[in-house]
């Protein structure tokens, strides 16, 4: 368990390899709740290499001094996660908001 924003990772690691690596991390809310926006890689033990770039929401809740996982959403794609920067923009452009 972590107990700093900064511990918190998704790395992974299985008999010695390290399938799940991590590639970099956005912190999008701090406190007691804890949003984080991860870029991660899988690796593919039949073709050893890792795969295209993959991306993670998850949601941290500290108690009694540790980050604790509570929620997460993956996207599974560059191509789903353009769809869903598509959406959010249309949504958050000046005038769309009610």
């Amino acid at each position: 368990m972590a107990e700093t924003i900064e511990e918190l990772t998704i790395n992974y690691e299985e008999d010695g390899i390290l399938v799940v690596k991590e590639i970099d991390k956005e912190v999008l809310s701090k406190g007691s709740w804890t949003t984080i926006l991860f870029r991660y890689q899988d690796y593919d033990k039949g073709t050893q290499e890792y795969s295209p770039d993959k991306f993670t929401i998850r949601r941290y809740q500290k108690r009694n001094g540790q980050y604790q996982t509570k929620s997460k959403f993956n996207i599974s794609s560059i191509a789903q996660a353009q769809k869903i920067i598509e959406v959010l923009t249309r949504w958050t452009d000046a005038g769309s908001m009610p």
